[in-house]
């Protein structure tokens, strides 16, 4: 039996030459299918290389499960399952990385992870669906590799159901640090690292502080602040960009197939190649900064951007571009079961409902889509739409009423979360052709409703829509002189990747036709 066809297996062979010393595989196996699938998976990884070896003696109280140690050292990265789907490329950095090959890391954040204190024991459980938790992964599977004070166990929530029941683990990714909760949801090393090293944002803060007005300075990095940074950048002007997360909600988007000339693609790949491109240019780029206040310019000609962290940053021009994010049903126990019931991401979440009942919130394309990959999965999907109608796509419709587990209930309102102070245990929803109010048992909610724009912090300061977009004209100008703004965030219509590069591209050389004119 073979785990890895053979392209993959040539392409990871070729991988583990960079190996600069001997690793060694420690499988804990049971009598299961996964377990046989386990050992196949690691004696042909260990038959690649000459620096690899393999053990099934592993004592590891869950089964399947292996460990990477270097050595014959302490085992400090371990999967409990198997890491194949979107957890395959974490295996294999964890081979490389383990094995003392350099990850591709800023030196400093790497210095910074070397000098953390410990014991510090991860445990990250993740689904093999869920574009969000590989990032998780790695980078505790780096800190780990890198520091002996860490160690980090990587598991397969759908396959460790018991666990996931007993530790009240509704959503992924979900990690504990020494057995208690210590985050949710997408997080690389550097946002990892500045949790556990709280003066770091202090020194982010002085060194912020610190930098020369810029010629435009970008707030935002997902598709159209990254273009704007290129654009603005092959102009040889100073550029810099603030952004809370490079990648903005491109990270959090599963399948992309409408990015022209790309036939098919993945987030947070995207949001890597975004990344990458701005990195080629001279882009002074700030990353885990959250803006607060823009304060027009005064009469040095220089507006400012505020920060979470107490700096400011000055620049000529400005280029708002900081994205939507999906939007809440804003009723009572929505926050209270947040990542206990109820999720925003199915591709995510989805597995950790095998056999459960759950509902999506939403008719259009996401709710329809989500409940047709949710139906493969848990036992009943109530599909509930506001409209009297669904808005999905036609195909999408006919795909999802020959589901036999399905239910579609139109002309709903959604007007209660119910739980039993850990978890999600139902739905209230009134029926607006009857006035009646009815109530759904289930365990998952999957909130699929479009998204708002994030421009809390800057109402008051510019021209807002009555749905709290930047109000832009033609140029992608502002109410404000010199402020341009960019993608999602504005009242562009339709909402798309390519759109947003293009808006990005535009307020880029309007804020440079700006600065020659003025």
């Amino acid at each position: 039996m073979s785990i890895l066809d053979a392209a993959t297996t040539t392409q990871l062979k070729g991988l583990l030459v960079n190996l600069r010393r001997p690793i060694e595989l420690v499988a804990s196996l049971g009598d299961d299918a996964k377990s046989a699938d386990t050992r196949a998976l690691v004696e042909e990884i260990a038959a690649l290389s000459d620096k690899v070896s393999a053990r099934l003696d592993g004592t590891d109280a869950r089964r399947p499960s292996f460990a990477i140690r270097a050595d014959a050292g302490p085992a400090r990265v371990v999967f409990a399952g198997l890491p194949l789907g979107h957890e395959f490329t974490s295996l294999i950095l964890a081979l490389l990385h383990v094995g003392g090959h350099p990850p591709k890391e800023d030196a400093d954040l790497l210095d910074q992870a070397r000098a953390l204190d410990g014991p510090l024991h991860f445990e990250t459980f993740f689904s093999l669906t869920c574009q969000n938790c590989p990032d998780v992964v790695q980078a505790l599977n780096i800190l780990s590799a890198f520091n002996p004070n860490v160690s980090h166990v990587a598991i397969d929530g759908a396959l460790f159901q018991d666990e996931v029941e007993r530790r009240k683990i509704m959503a992924v990714p979900t990690v504990f640090l020494n057995g208690e909760p210590f985050g949710q949801g997408r997080m690389d090393l550097a946002q990892i690292v500045a949790k556990l090293d709280t003066g770091s944002i202090a020194r982010a803060a002085e060194k912020i502080a610190a930098k020369d007005p810029f010629d435009v300075l970008v707030v935002g990095g997902g598709p159209a602040g990254a273009a704007a940074a290129i654009y603005a950048a092959r102009k040889g002007i100073r550029t810099g960009v603030v952004a809370e997360r490079f990648g903005g909600q491109v990270l959090d988007t599963m399948g992309i197939e409408n990015f022209i000339s790309v036939s098919h693609t993945e987030g947070p790949k995207l949001a890597a190649h975004l990344e990458q491109h701005v990195k080629d240019y001279d882009v002074d780029v700030m990353n885990l900064q959250k803006a607060v206040a823009l304060k027009p310019a005064n009469g040095d000609g220089l507006a400012t951007i505020e920060l979470e962290n107490g700096a400011s940053v000055r620049a000529k021009t400005v280029i708002l571009s900081t994205g939507a994010r999906w939007r809440q049903m804003g009723v009572p126990g929505e926050d209270e079961y947040r990542n206990k019931g109820v999720a925003y991401c199915p591709h995510c979440d989805g597995p950790l409902y095998k056999g459960k009942r759950v509902a999506v919130i939403g008719g259009g394309n996401s709710g329809v889509e989500a409940a047709i990959d949710l139906a493969g999965i848990v036992a009943h999907v109530t599909l509930i739409e506001y409209d009297g109608v669904l808005r999905a796509d036609a195909v999408l419709q006919d795909k999802l009423r020959s589901l036999p587990n399905v239910t579609i209930l139109v002309s709903a309102l959604s007007t209660e979360v119910l739980g039993d102070g850990h978890k999600v245990t139902g739905l209230v929803y009134r029926d607006r052709t009857t006035g009646d109010d009815h109530t759904i048992h289930l365990e998952g909610i999957f909130v699929q409703i479009g998204l708002v724009p994030n421009t809390e912090w800057l109402k008051g300061s510019i021209a807002l829509s009555n749905r709290g977009e930047i109000e832009i004209d033609a140029r992608g100008e502002t109410s404000l002189h010199g402020v341009f703004a960019a993608g999602d965030v504005t009242t562009v219509p339709y909402k798309q990747i390519v759109i947003a590069m293009g808006e990005g591209s535009k307020a880029a050389l309007s804020a440079f036709d700006y600065l020659i004119r003025h």
